[in-house]
């Protein structure tokens, strides 16, 4: 499949979420984003305000983490983080589903909680990913989120928050992508740290990825493109 520089770049979701970066490393993190002009910085609520101040002007949304990294907030506080979020410059929000609800097939309050989220979102004219975090999941609980997820709307649904005990699997990706009927796309989160990791991803359908790794990636993109 050929690719152009920005197919692999816009797919990239630049992630700014370990509990340890300094404002220095957040800083220096939105420059890397906008230098390498990726899809999106995600990075942690309290400096998405500045995060979309650098953005402003670039191709590089601003986007944030709800719920995160275990999903369970009460449906009344990630209402909260997403409204904060959107008022700090927030254009895409990646929620973490109640996995606890999930797991004890709650579907009611699973569904209500991704109305009330996607629902703000919405209204503010932004995007939502939903993040299901797979590495605790049943197949069946995969497929039941995506049919919820498509039927509310969402726009992405997302695989893992990167802080599970695993990352996206090329399986869960598959089966993923095959029950996200359009327009509702997928992004793969933990463990594509390579440019041929990200390309095989991108064979399957998947239109975003996490990662941390995006100079590594991208100048390895560069270098087979023949880009200065």
């Amino acid at each position: 499949m050929e690719w152009t520089y920005e197919d692999v770049a816009k797919m990239i979701d630049h992630s700014l979420l370990k509990p340890t970066m300094t404002v220095k490393d957040l800083e220096d993190g939105c420059k890397i984003a906008v230098d390498y002009d990726v899809a999106s910085v995600c990075i942690m609520p309290f400096y998405l305000k500045r995060c979309a101040e650098i953005l402003e002007g670039s191709t590089v949304k601003p986007s944030t983490t709800i719920g995160f990294p275990h999903g369970g907030h009460t449906t009344a506080i990630k209402v909260a983080e997403a409204k904060q979020a959107l008022a700090d410059g927030g254009e895409e929000l990646d929620m973490v589903v109640n996995i606890s609800k999930v797991l004890s097939g709650d579907w009611s309050y699973v569904v209500d909680e991704i109305q009330a989220i996607t629902d703000v979102t919405h209204a503010a004219g932004q995007k939502i990913k939903v993040i299901f975090e797979n590495c605790y999941l049943e197949k069946s609980h995969i497929i039941q989120l995506c049919e919820i997820c498509a039927e509310i709307g969402c726009d992405w649904v997302k695989t893992s928050t990167g802080y599970g005990t695993g990352g996206a699997t090329m399986e869960d990706l598959e089966l993923m992508v095959k029950h996200s009927p359009a327009p509702m796309e997928v992004k793969a989160a933990g463990g594509v740290r390579d440019l041929d990791t990200l390309l095989q991803v991108r064979a399957l359908g998947v239109t975003r990825s996490g990662a941390s790794a995006t100079k590594v990636m991208l100048d390895e993109a560069k270098k087979r493109l023949g880009i200065a």
